[in-house]
């Protein structure tokens, strides 16, 4: 699903503008990514948490060439799903499969 899709969904359920809803959307993303700029971590109830995970310094190979490169400190973005919504999703699929719809 694209943003756009996400856009037009919500407006649909909402009766909200698609404008209105654009900018919403958007201002949610760009606090998300503002605080985890920030270090800061998010935590939506029932839904997950946004954090960075830190990667410590290190020596890797490039695979390539087998030249060995020095690898900075690094903060990666994640989200980790929360236990309400991993059950949500878990168990529509076990209906799923209990019903014989194969899902791909």
């Amino acid at each position: 699903m694209t943003k756009s899709q996400i856009v037009n969904q919500i407006s649909d359920a909402t009766g909200i503008s698609k404008k209105e809803t654009e900018i919403v959307v958007e201002g949610f993303i760009s606090v998300i990514i503002d605080c985890l700029r920030r270090n800061d971590s998010i935590e939506i109830r029932g839904f997950g948490t946004f954090k960075n995970k830190v990667r410590e310094p290190r020596k890797a190979r490039n695979p390539k060439t087998g030249e060995s490169i020095e690898l900075t400190k690094r903060f990666i973005p994640y989200f980790k799903v929360s236990k309400e919504f991993k059950k949500i999703v878990m168990d529509s699929f076990q209906e799923d499969l209990t019903n014989n719809n194969i899902i791909n």
